[in-house]
């Protein structure tokens, strides 16, 4: 054989083994393909499995967000006349009023009524009833009051099954209603002051009270007389009246308490940003404001002067909505005598 066959021939096999090496890359990119894929099937199945833990994740935070601002310096005085208020409040319920059959007002009124009958806990009863009244106030006013609302209520209910256990303070039922009364009014009233709520009619009646004419005082009179009724017709006219009287009583000491519900209020805010804040209590409060010009007597600069009129339920959420708004403000609060026409609502 000549060398130039030769050269050929170590050409060839030269060739052929470049291309087998050419191809085993190939067949391992190949082979590695489907564990490639298999990573990447992996990868988002643990994607899908992570999505809902961020999102728990996310919802916590915001929770805790929210608990916090609930339980801040602002709201830490508001927890503590709820406290307060939600003890007193049980106390005067179980030691003076279930024991001498005097009904409260509402629907603790009702709890009483039925538990009269049933013989359970009156706290269970309480915060079944008022718990359609807890979602409609979600619903209407969102997360604002929410937390507020549900610990007065559950720790309302709770502090009664507390006191049921220990002996009644009196059986005397003029002792009874005026006491009863008093100590009723006064943690009611605390409650109130703190922006809570024992009682589901409490938050209907300011619910209806902003789409009709009727004060928050009027409708939750209006059901207590058909609660007061029941109960004369049940345990005597006697303890019906004593209820009542009771009531008047109760009403009384909320007004001194500073949250009572008959009485409204004239306020009057002077402020560089009068417009945002007369959009905020339209929106909130359903109020609408009056815009009065005027000037400041040092700074010389024209200021925004509204006037308004709301019950003193509403007092806690203006002022909160006052704190909110930017800039300075200088805010009057003034009973009110008497109102003569009708101011809007929205509706």
């Amino acid at each position: 054989m000549t060398e130039t066959g030769k050269t050929k021939k170590k050409r060839e096999i030269n060739k052929s083994e470049k291309q087998k090496k050419i191809k085993k890359p190939e067949k391992q990119k190949e082979i590695n393909k489907p564990e490639k894929q298999k990573e990447i099937k992996k990868t988002e199945k643990q994607i899908e499995i992570n999505k809902p833990e961020k999102q728990r994740n996310e919802e916590k935070s915001k929770l805790k967000g929210m608990i916090k601002k609930e339980f801040n310096g602002d709201n830490l005085a508001a927890f503590i006349y709820i406290t307060l208020g939600a003890v007193i409040a049980a106390f005067a319920l179980e030691e003076f009023l279930v024991p001498n059959n005097i009904l409260d007002g509402g629907i603790t009124g009702i709890s009483m009524f039925i538990n009269h009958f049933l013989k359970t806990q009156l706290g269970i009863l309480i915060f079944i009833f008022n718990l359609p009244f807890i979602i409609i106030a979600f619903i209407k006013n969102g997360k604002r009051h929410f937390f507020k609302i549900v610990y007065a209520m559950i720790l309302f209910s709770c502090m009664t099954s507390v006191f049921s256990d220990m002996p009644d303070a009196t059986f005397d039922i003029i002792l009874a209603t005026c006491y009863g009364g008093i100590i009723l009014g006064v943690g009611v009233g605390l409650v109130l002051k703190g922006g809570g709520c024992i009682d589901g009619t409490e938050v209907v009646a300011i619910l209806i009270s902003k789409k009709t004419t009727l004060s928050v005082g009027r409708i939750v009179l209006l059901f207590n007389v058909v609660i007061y009724s029941i109960a004369a017709v049940k345990f005597g006219l006697d303890r019906g009246m004593y209820s009542l009287l009771m009531y008047f009583i109760t009403s009384k000491v909320i007004d001194i308490v500073d949250i009572g519900f008959d009485n409204t209020k004239s306020v009057m805010i002077i402020s560089d940003n009068g417009g945002e804040i007369a959009d905020v209590i339209y929106e909130k409060l359903g109020r609408t404001v009056t815009f009065i010009s005027g000037k400041g007597y040092v700074s010389n600069d024209t200021k925004d002067i509204l006037y308004c009129v709301v019950t003193r339920s509403e007092i806690s959420e203006l002022k909160q909505i006052i704190h909110g708004v930017k800039g300075s403000t200088f805010t009057t609060i003034s009973d009110i005598s008497e109102i003569v026409g009708n101011h809007v609502k929205s509706s």
